[in-house]
């Protein structure tokens, strides 16, 4: 299929994050240890969304994880990607004996470059499953890491791919396929798949059940990239997956489902595996067309769906009317739950009114974005505000993001609160831990010698952005005087502080010196020189292209933060936590 650009490069946000942070410790039963309490400081739940301090200066493009994993891959707009999270199976591409998570306060830089492509490649997609990662890049190819024991990296079966590999085969009739989209639970690479096809999540109509050396039943491993034949005609625009399902949106607007049924999330009424993609008949309905040169007609089926996105046990269809329906096992308990899933796609009545223009789904998370009706002012892309709606039962780490004295489920959609006045553009939920893509608020004008403090006339939108908080809550070893003169002038003359180092600064020191503190975000020339670097008291793991072309980490890039247990992970001793670290640039008191 031929390269298609992705979202214009002018749009792009920032990062938030709520939810887990204990990457070796989300959704497992393991029991705290002696120094669990330290632990929680260190690696908090956010039950509130959080401007993420390591990627406040990063123009981000787009955001990425699983609905089954805890590890998430950022995109910038200069084709970079940033990883962070658990590392289980060399996921994020490093050793685990030495890298068992990399910190979302370090997150790992990795450009194309380092994975032997030309220099003006960029990586335009990323998908996640739950234990490995792909990454796209503009040229067409894919790189894989993370386990691999059926297949799943598009690799030869090894327990796991050890730093990102790139993906071969991808090949029709001879001629090398151009790939700009990638979905992983299994899995699907445009209409191309590799993987185990036990539930037919391979779609080529057949699981290869065989018996085998003691009886045992086997399936059909795909090391190598297998073309979706049924689909090989169509032009696919969108795919999703969910465990052992997938699902995917043509230009048309009709929908496809393929894989394990169980709890009818492929929405066709039954719970019988589909071995190659089926239309689902709901997004399907008839138009009358003019036929041929006179005035004769004839019905023409059309597809009805804009948008698709999948959770483990359930499938998420919008309209091209904006309305969000619903497949599957999604709740645990009432209709909808294991007991009484949705056997065909259903609205919610809750949100049926609701014009939805994005949707996710985590563990036990669902998200859809809305135009808020209520909100009189345009967000920050200039159009009608944004509002973001959230529901999901037993989310245990904070993960739906209501507020700190909010309960931390809801089983009926609800209004976001915290990110109300947000323009939130893209949602990316993880099994227990969310990331937001939101638009900071324009300057109102550029700072200029004439202008005077304009920090009482933020606009309202400012003010919503100014209110989130930040994570971590405060950078350590944090100077309390300006870095440049050294000097305590008073409040007359207070610091600026960088909204991502909260290193002080007078304005009249900085080169060139400003006149007024500038509207909207403000970094110190420090952080303008190095987007996405580690905070203060942390080091980023750094990406080396080995020998073999598979990639290791670069352990000459360790430094003394080793002492710390920075290199078993990005670990970094951080101040304990107070009421700073909002998100709004301020005159240090």
């Amino acid at each position: 299929m031929a390269a298609e650009n992705g979202s214009e490069d002018s749009i792009w946000g920032r990062v938030l994050i709520c939810g887990g942070t204990d990457w070796l410790r989300l959704g497992r039963r393991d029991k705290p240890g002696a120094n669990a309490k330290a632990d929680e400081e260190e690696h908090p739940d956010l039950p509130e969304p959080h401007i993420l301090r390591s990627l406040g200066n990063v123009k981000a493009k787009s955001i990425h994880t699983s609905c089954s994993g805890c590890h998430f891959v950022v995109l910038d707009t200069d084709g970079a990607a940033y990883l962070f999270g658990r590392n289980n199976f060399s996921s994020l591409g490093l050793d685990p004996s030495e890298f068992e998570y990399i910190s979302e306060n370090a997150p790992m830089k990795l450009s194309p470059t380092e994975l032997g492509a030309s220099s003006n490649t960029k990586f335009i997609h990323a998908a996640c499953g739950r234990n490995h990662t792909l990454l796209v890049g503009s040229d067409g190819n894919v790189w894989t890491a993370g386990a691999n024991s059926l297949g799943q990296c598009g690799q030869p079966p090894s327990a796991q791919v050890g730093g990102f590999k790139k993906v071969e085969g991808l090949t029709v009739d001879g001629q090398r396929e151009h790939v700009i989209m990638a979905s992983a639970e299994f899995d699907v690479v445009e209409v191309f798949a590799f993987g185990s096809g036990e539930k037919g999540q391979l779609g080529n109509g057949t699981t290869g059940e065989r018996i085998t050396t003691g009886n045992k039943t086997a399936f059909d491993i795909v090391d190598q990239p297998l073309l979706i034949r049924s689909l090989a005609e169509k032009t696919i625009v969108q795919i999703a997956s969910g465990q052992q399902h997938s699902v995917a949106l043509d230009d048309e607007g009709f929908v496809y489902v393929w894989g394990y049924n169980g709890y009818c999330r492929l929405g066709l009424g039954n719970q019988v595996d589909q071995l190659r993609p089926k239309v689902v008949p709901q997004f399907i309905t008839e138009i009358t067309v003019p036929k041929g040169e006179g005035n004769e007609k004839e019905k023409k089926e059309v597809g009805t769906a804009k948008f698709i996105t999948a959770g483990p046990t359930n499938s998420v269809v919008i309209d091209k009317q904006g309305m969000y329906w619903l497949a599957g096992k999604w709740k645990n308990s009432g209709d909808g739950s294991s007991g009484s899933p949705y056997t065909t796609f259903r609205y919610l009545q809750d949100i049926m009114a609701c014009k939805v223009t994005h949707a996710a789904c985590g563990g036990v998370t669902h998200w859809v974005l809305t135009p808020d009706d209520s909100d009189e002012k345009p967000g920050a892309s200039g159009t009608a505000g944004v509002m973001t709606v959230a529901w999901g039962q037993n989310a245990s780490n904070g993960e739906l993001g209501l507020g700190v004295d909010e309960p931390k489920s809801a089983t009926k959609p609800t209004r976001h609160v915290p990110l109300e006045g947000i323009d939130v553009i893209q949602i990316a939920a993880g099994q227990n831990t969310t990331l937001f893509l939101a638009r900071p608020p324009p300057p109102e004008s550029k700072p200029g010698p004439t202008q005077t403090n304009g920090g009482a006339n933020e606009e309202e939108e400012g003010d919503k952005w100014s209110d989130l908080p930040r994570h971590p809550e405060e950078v350590v070893d944090t100077p309390e005087l300006c870095l440049v003169c050294g000097r305590d002038n008073g409040d007359d003359d207070s610091p600026l502080e960088c909204e991502k180092c909260d290193n002080p600064y007078h304005l009249g020191c900085l080169n060139p010196p400003l006149k007024a503190i500038p509207d909207g975000e403000w970094f110190c020339p420090k952080c303008e020189k190095t987007p996405g670097a580690a905070l203060r008291g942390y080091t980023a793991p750094s990406y080396a292209k080995s020998a073999s072309g598979s990639g290791a980490p670069d352990s000459s890039a360790m430094d003394e933060d080793e002492e710390d247990g920075t290199k078993k992970g990005g670990r970094g001793k951080r101040k304990a936590s107070s009421e700073a670290g909002k998100g709004s640039k301020k005159k240090k008191q």
